[in-house]
């Protein structure tokens, strides 16, 4: 633990670092495009787009756990398929961080740990500016702000820590076992049909089935999701036992993420 606090403490002194790399991390992903960072908030409003035509015209799905209206579906879906792909993405790009930047790596001194952080921090910023497209279509869809909504910066925060300790913990392993990248973007897919994205815990098929709802519990991204939806969906105060059990488990995971991480470091010139 020792070992760790001085590593979050060296991992302070290099905030500007990772300010800057992050900032060229957003720069290079829309350079060369005519609207640029418009982008950040025009894909997540296409994508509401596009979930509304699909579920509110053409499939009109009913499902009282979510609404009685196929509008609140596609609602209920934009505020689950946000924030998956902030982890997602997070997740698939921290398997290539540090072989893409290999030549940083190489560098006398330079804190290779910066990298996995600049990854799921541009995608969380990514994740931010299409917050504000979820927002407004919140009340055009039929449902109200409640004062809960103001805990959404707690599943944020629980999110960044999950996202981050996974990072970590990817990053590190993928240099030696370059597999985990093809597994991992298969593992994505069965992840996100095991998170309450498409589907909600409260639909009467899996009361009927606990066994299966009691798997799903086991799913730390579950409980972030359903930190989402308590907040803006169904205006409810976030399950605060859940939520906390899945933050112990993140803290957990970042530990653990970040002791791999260390212990492999010295043989990343080498690898990469």
């Amino acid at each position: 633990m020792k070992r760790l606090a001085a590593n979050l403490r060296e991992l302070h002194k290099h905030r500007l670092l990772i300010r800057t790399l992050v900032g060229r991390e957003l720069k290079a992903r829309y350079r060369g495009t005519i609207l640029g960072f418009f982008w950040s908030f025009l894909n997540p409003l296409l994508l509401m787009i596009v979930y509304t035509v699909v579920f509110g015209l053409i499939l009109n799905p009913r499902d009282l756990a979510i609404g009685d209206t196929a509008w609140l579906y596609a609602l209920y879906m934009f505020c689950g398929v946000l924030p998956w792909t902030w982890f997602s993405s997070s997740s698939l790009e921290s398997a290539n961080v540090l072989m893409i930047n290999g030549n940083l790596i190489k560098k006398i001194l330079f804190p290779a740990e910066v990298l996995p952080v600049v990854t799921v921090s541009s995608n969380l910023l990514n994740f931010l500016f299409g917050l504000p497209i979820l927002l407004f279509f919140v009340p055009i869809m039929g449902k109200s702000f409640t004062v809960y909504a103001l805990f959404l910066p707690v599943v944020i925060l629980v999110q960044y820590v999950f996202t981050l300790g996974l990072g970590l913990l990817i990053s590190a392993l993928t240099v030696h076992f370059r597999d985990i990248k093809d597994v991992l973007s298969n593992l994505m897919t069965f992840w996100f049909f095991s998170t309450p994205i498409i589907y909600s815990l409260k639909m009467e098929a899996l009361q009927r089935v606990p066994w299966v709802k009691t798997l799903l519990t086991l799913n730390p991204m579950t409980h972030i999701v359903e930190g989402y939806h308590s907040c803006l969906f169904y205006g409810e105060l976030i399950h605060w036992k859940r939520l906390g059990v899945t933050f112990l488990v993140s803290l957990i995971l970042f530990w653990a993420g970040y002791a791999v991480f260390d212990r492999l470091r010295d043989s990343f010139p080498e690898e990469v």
